[in-house]
């Protein structure tokens, strides 16, 4: 199954999603992250939280929706109000989608301390989240259940 984590720029969340997801997955799940508007560039201070949680950022990179065309995803999980606002493309098509909003802790301007506590605070919000996405009883749930359990998670 894949997980396509998008927001605006590419640059945090989205990566903090795609990175976190699959160091918590099984094999047999894949996320990836993109972005409407993409940076072009992964932050430094979004890696340095992700190495500073243990979690690899090797691959990582900040990339735009296009990338996915020819290999879409199964679900689309917007984590930004502006990516939520947008229209899917269409390549996207029958893939479930949903919004987990998460604060942008790179919007943040506060001394070095705070940053961080920003970072990991969000970090462990993305980690409830995806806990408890790979909890779910996937082979037991049809599309609507599924789409259910993605809205309620996102509320979490």
């Amino acid at each position: 199954m894949r997980i396509l984590f998008m927001c605006t720029a590419n640059s945090c969340r989205s990566i903090l999603c795609e990175a976190l997801f699959n160091h918590l997955a099984p094999q047999g799940f894949q996320a990836l992250s993109s972005g409407s508007f993409p940076k072009g560039q992964v932050l430094p201070r979004s890696l340095h939280a992700l190495e500073q949680a243990g979690i690899a950022t090797g691959g990582l990179y900040s990339k735009g929706n296009d990338a996915f065309a020819d290999n879409p995803p199964d679900i689309v999980i917007t984590v930004c109000d502006k990516a939520a606002g947008e229209a899917c493309p269409v390549f996207f098509g029958p893939a479930l989608k949903a919004h987990w909003n998460l604060e942008d802790p790179s919007a943040i301007s506060a001394d070095e301390a705070t940053v961080e506590a920003a970072f990991r605070a969000t970090l462990a919000h993305i980690e409830r989240r995806c806990k408890a996405f790979l909890d779910l009883p996937l082979h037991r749930l049809d599309r609507e259940q599924l789409q259910h359990e993605l809205d309620r998670i996102g509320t979490l």
